[in-house]
């Protein structure tokens, strides 16, 4: 029981020290799982030397089996130490795999080698083996972000068990080692086991709060796109670049941001601007791939940066390109001082930066350009993203992170369909039926996931029309309309469907829903003028209305009713031919 409790206390101070571990950021690296040979030896010497620890707050046992409390620099003759090393040495393993285990146990268990005393090679020996199988087993459990405590709390019982049984194999003679054995096994396997327990239990911990960092993360892209309207709305793309740095420079508190075009830097903040100069042309091979690609890139060696000042305190950088019609028409780099402050939190958050700032400028681009033509008027005022619709969605998936990853992911998925659909309206008048329907479905997804007990939307497709086309966005402004407006006040149990079915030569698609209906002074209007924003039918229908007949014909316009038994249809038809 004595000793049991020193191991425990000892372990407690280890604990302490692992917890300030967590806290740093170039020791969450390995949490994600992103490894390199540079990191993995870091790793490697970071829990060797936490084996170490273990070892120096471990306990010595002499011959007459009296403990000694001291922190332990030596091992006499004929003393035997206990030590907690296969404690960081079973971490090391199941965080970073077999590689950053073994290194660590080569490291804790060459300290034990040359402490001498009894059991020092059977000590030094476990150590390295530990570390290797403990690598090994993580790889089972792959698919998981991090060992639940109670596997942790199993998979802790082995090691302790293992060096017992070299201790009888290479150390039988010394001591009376079967009644030594009798003495330390309970108490090592408790401690050891439970302490390692403990430890993923608050990687768990870490994890959790890096899950709360994205949603806030999520939030701080929001705001700053929204506060970055103003700058974007500039004529001057040398005022915009302006404003976006000085922007993201105060509020993300990066060592540097830098905006350019095609061709020259634009304007920087922070760090480096004594040669990060506003003028200065892109050299880095990076960028200009960034702007090729169009995909957002990350550097983390000053070698791929290649700047021209040697001593440049920037190491690393995330490359964010400025889309607008298609095009990369800039970049915005965000720099680093080390690169593992790069975590998963600012990937995101730069790409849903790229992705916000992006499309607030095609649609600042679009409502200019509604000024000259009135067609382009109506499709636009589709193309252009519901602001509130945007930021629930990327709200409610924030938060279905935490609880349904796999789901999440499916929404992220489904809202980039929605979003690049809306952006492609502007370039064409008609888009195949399928095309259409992959809009309507990205959206249903999102709107069943967030009005799950109030709302169930079917679709009833009864066969392929391969050839059919009709204007783009057409069925999702229905399905929305009866989704805010005649279902806007039921609170459970309503019902949208949504029919496509041949009729004559004609496809006949139709919404109904199960809410409120058309007042009588509306259901003759609707479609045919706009409303006001509280009234049943506003912009939505109207604009899908015009469109239809604008470019259909006459005999594709909205036909609206209420049902006999509650409720209401939108329906329009369109010519088909085989």
């Amino acid at each position: 029981m004595d000793l049991t409790l020193i191991l425990f206390e000892r372990l407690g101070l280890l604990l302490v020290v692992a917890f300030v571990l967590t806290r740093i950021p170039e020791f969450r690296s390995i949490l994600y799982r992103e490894f390199s040979l540079k990191m993995s030896i870091l790793h490697a010497f970071v829990f060797g030397l936490f084996g170490i620890a273990g070892t120096l707050t471990g306990v010595i046992i002499n011959g007459d089996f009296t403990i000694s409390r001291a922190f332990i620099w030596s091992v006499g003759e004929g003393e035997l130490i206990v030590s907690s090393s296969l404690v960081a040495i079973v971490i090391a393993g199941l965080l970073g795999g077999p590689v950053v285990g073994l290194g660590a146990g080569l490291i804790a268990g060459l300290h034990l080698f040359f402490l001498g005393g009894v059991g020092s090679f059977a000590n030094s020996l476990v150590n390295p083996i530990t570390g290797l199988l403990a690598g090994f087993t993580a790889r089972f459990f792959s698919q998981e972000r991090v060992i639940s405590p109670i596997k942790a709390l199993f998979i802790g019982i082995f090691p302790p068990i293992l060096l017992i049984h070299l201790l009888l194999i290479f150390d039988s003679q010394e001591m009376d080692m079967i009644a030594m054995v009798n003495v330390i096994g309970l108490p090592i396997v408790l401690s050891n086991s439970i302490a390692i327990a403990i430890f993923t239990a608050m990687i768990a911990i870490v994890l959790r709060e890096q899950e709360n960092e994205a949603a806030l993360a999520t939030k701080q892209a929001l705001n700053i796109a929204e506060d970055a309207l103003p700058f974007l709305k500039k004529d001057s793309f040398q005022e915009q670049a302006e404003g976006i740095a000085n922007l993201l420079y105060d509020q993300l508190k990066l060592a540097a941001v830098t905006v350019t075009n095609k061709h020259v830097i634009m304007a920087h903040c922070g760090l480096g601007a004594g040669h990060h100069r506003v003028g200065n042309p892109i050299t880095t091979e990076i960028a200009r791939q960034a702007i090729d690609t169009k995909q957002l890139l990350v550097s983390k060696s000053r070698a791929e940066i290649n700047c021209e000042q040697e001593d440049c305190p920037l190491e690393a950088v995330i490359i964010i390109p400025i889309m607008e019609a298609e095009d990369a028409v800039g970049l915005i780099k965000l720099y680093f001082r080390k690169a593992q402050h790069i975590r998963p939190v600012e990937l995101m958050l730069a790409k849903g930066l790229g992705q916000l700032i992006s499309n607030q400028l095609k649609t600042i681009k679009g409502e200019k350009l509604e000024l000259h033509n009135r067609d382009l008027v109506l499709r636009n005022l589709q193309a252009q993203i519901n602001p509130h619709f945007l930021f629930n969605t990327l709200h409610m998936i924030a938060a279905l992170f935490r609880k349904n990853p796999e789901k999440a992911r499916h929404l992220t998925v489904q809202l980039a369909t929605f979003m690049r659909f809306n952006i492609k309206l502007v370039q064409v008048q008609l888009v195949p039926l399928e095309k259409e329907f992959e809009h309507v479905q990205a959206y249903i997804d999102i709107i069943q996931t967030r009005f799950t007990s109030r709302i169930k939307i079917n679709v009833w497709q009864l066969e392929e029309y391969p050839n059919l086309y009709l204007p783009p966005s057409s069925i999702q402004p229905l399905v929305e309309n009866s989704v805010q407006h005649g279902l806007g006040d039921v609170m459970e149990g309503g019902r949208i469907e949504v029919r496509i079915e041949r009729n004559g030569d004609n496809v006949r698609i139709s919404v109904q829903d199960n809410g409120l209906g058309f007042s009588v002074e509306s259901i003759t209007q609707a479609g045919h003028m706009q409303f006001e924003e509280n009234q049943n039918g506003g912009t939505g229908l109207y604009n899908v209305n015009q469109r239809l007949m604008s470019l259909i014909g006459d005999t594709a316009s909205l036909q609206i009713r209420n049902l006999p038994a509650g409720g209401s249809e939108v329906s329009f038809n369109i010519p088909y031919n085989d």
